[in-house]
């Protein structure tokens, strides 16, 4: 058997290629939009892809199903709840995929989605205990998915809870300890709340340790994956969709086009939104008024999703040498709508003038608890998650507004006296502040070094942080 995992950090989304090595049969599970690495190690090993199957309706990126069975002829599967545009093999529970001596076997595993399935995956047809499981976001290590997204139209959190039990319980519990999980996420992202930096474990291992494996009521266990969860970046709801629909393929090959000074001015002058993918450091020495920061260094697409519209026409400023990665990170989650890029950013900048080019406040720690204790205190925005605020304490004059829920609460951010927006060490304040300079609000602040500089500050002058 040849099986690989495949894991894009920058999301922290995995997928995987099973097959048999002595008939050449391979499945891709879960792939996402640029599916040239598949296709390298499918060539290399003397593979065919024959099919591909999603574990579910993904959210947080557009699955390369359509890509790979256009450049393979591979049959595309989904659980036998699923409604697509276009042809699907319908899966359900207890179906046999057999690729030779390897067999995978379809289990129905409802919860995070309706039409949610696992993967099991035997080595030999007649192993008693299987090699492993590919659990999509049924199972995670160390969490259960999330029930609450909006990619399941018309089915509540509780009713998709109470599936996510019986799936979880009744049905990955049942197998033996030593299967392997293999998850389609790990930590970092947003389809759970807890979940493990660990790329894989056991059954064994999940039902010792994971919260959500332990014995519980229905009800108690609904409650629990129900709470606490962070919100959903706005894309989400869009690439559920887009997974439904026989959509446009995504083209490696296409270059994005570089834009001289006139082109790119024209194009913003019709309200293309500038995305600005350089450091916070570089953004705030220089960058074109209403421009968004979101940098290229993190979890770029999906922060790109957070605070910006795949319907957006955008044209990025890139770090040097950067635009196809741009590009191609931003294809990952449905954002296809690149207009083009600036070349030379830090020499093409100057060529605006003055006028257009301005630099991006930043105060430091001192600055705020001076302008706190002024005669006209900055309203402080945290933009860090609950569980942040909770682990590390946070400001008691601060409003808490998640970098998730940013776009959706402007209307609670009063322009009448500054702001000061704060992460906890500065890259997301910096993607808050300037949508908040995007939207219109002028005097804008973000807090360098973010609440960790805030909490060292204070505790050198000894003011003890707000309880957690």
């Amino acid at each position: 058997m040849f099986f690989a995992q495949y894991y894009l950090d920058c999301l922290s989304q995995a997928s995987y290629m099973i097959a048999d090595e002595e008939t050449g049969n391979a499945v891709v599970v879960d792939p996402r939009r640029d599916v040239a690495e598949y296709l390298a190690d499918a060539e290399s090993r003397g593979l065919t892809v024959v099919g591909v199957i999603n574990t579910h309706f993904h959210a947080d990126f557009v699955a390369g199903h359509l890509e790979l069975a256009a450049r393979t002829g591979a049959w595309i599967g989904y659980g036998r709840r699923a409604v697509t545009e276009y042809p699907v093999r319908a899966l359900a529970d207890g179906e046999l995929i057999v690729l030779g001596e390897v067999t995978l076997e379809i289990l129905e595993t409802p919860g995070h989605t309706p039409e949610s399935v696992s993967v099991l995956v035997r080595e030999h047809a007649d192993d008693a205990v299987p090699y492993g499981v590919l659990t999509g976001d049924a199972l995670f290590i160390g969490d259960v998915g999330r029930p609450d997204l909006l990619a399941s139209s018309g089915v509540s959190a509780e009713e998709l809870g109470s599936m996510l039990y019986d799936s979880v319980r009744n049905k990955l519990m049942t197998l033996p300890d030593e299967v392997r999980v293999f998850p389609a996420h790990g930590a970092g992202s947003a389809c759970g709340k807890n979940l493990s930096t660990e790329r894989w474990s056991t059954i064994g291992a999940q039902r010792a340790t994971n919260y959500a494996c332990a014995p519980m009521s229905r009800s108690a266990f609904v409650e629990l994956v129900t709470a606490g969860q962070s919100a959903a970046p706005e894309y989400f709801s869009y690439d559920a969709d887009l997974n439904r629909r026989r959509r446009e393929l995504h083209d490696p090959g296409a270059a994005p086009r570089p834009l001289g000074v006139e082109e790119f001015a024209a194009r913003r002058a019709s309200r293309a939104v500038v995305l600005d993918a350089r450091t916070p450091q570089d953004f705030a020495a220089g960058h074109l008024r209403g421009a968004v920061n979101v940098p290229a260094d993190g979890r770029f697409a999906e922060q790109v999703g957070t605070v910006l519209a795949p319907t957006d026409e955008l044209l990025v400023v890139a770090p040097q040498n950067r635009e196809r990665e741009i590009f191609t990170r931003l294809a990952r989650v449905g954002f296809d709508r690149f207009a083009g890029y600036l070349r030379d950013p830090d020499d093409h900048l100057a060529a605006f003038g003055d006028d257009e080019v301005t630099p991006a406040s930043r105060v430091t720690a001192t600055d705020l608890r001076a302008a706190l204790d002024g005669e006209r205190p900055p309203l402080v925005i945290d933009v860090r998650g609950c569980a942040e605020r909770g682990a590390a304490g946070y400001l008691d004059a601060a409003v808490h507004i998640p970098l998730g829920e940013l776009p959706g609460r402007l209307g609670e951010i009063a322009d009448d006296r500054p702001v000061v927006v704060h992460c906890a060490g500065g890259h997301r304040s910096s993607i808050a502040a300037s949508l908040l300079r995007h939207r219109g609000l002028a005097d804008v602040s973000d807090l360098l070094g973010g609440y960790a500089a805030w909490a060292m500050a204070e505790e050198r002058l000894g003011v003890p942080d707000a309880p957690a």
